[in-house]
């Protein structure tokens, strides 16, 4: 049985791509384990790695679950320059999704649910 899970986007420097991401995530990172490696725990028990190396372009992409889509992707315009992000929205689906890139190409989006479903409210 799976107990934990972690996910690992891989950045050129390890600076930016940390920089870049506590600005997405809104905080610090959670543990530092050692130099060109950082981990924020997103939800209990998973954990976004982000790591110095070559990125995996193409890879992903990995998405969160969020509030208000609308206001963090102001957000992500104004602090980070990310334009012209497309919602996706499927009538049979009960959340509305996007994607976007890093700097380095790798795919990182959100998701939200339409109704209050499992505790999330819209």
């Amino acid at each position: 049985m799976f107990r934990e899970m972690t996910i690992q986007i891989r950045v050129p420097s390890i600076d930016e791509g940390v920089k870049w991401y506590e600005t997405v995530i809104g905080r610090h990172a959670d543990f530092i384990p050692h130099e060109g490696f950082s981990e924020w725990e997103l939800v209990p028990n998973c954990w976004l790695q982000v790591a110095e190396g070559e990125p995996a372009i193409g890879s992903g992409p990995i998405r969160v679950g969020i509030s208000d889509m609308e206001k963090e992707l102001q957000r992500l315009e104004l602090e980070l320059g990310v334009q012209e992000v497309e919602v996706f929205s499927r009538a049979e689906v009960p959340v509305k999704w996007c994607t976007f890139r890093d700097p380095w190409g790798n795919q990182f989006g959100y998701f939200q649910y339409k109704t209050d479903i499992k505790g999330m409210k819209k």
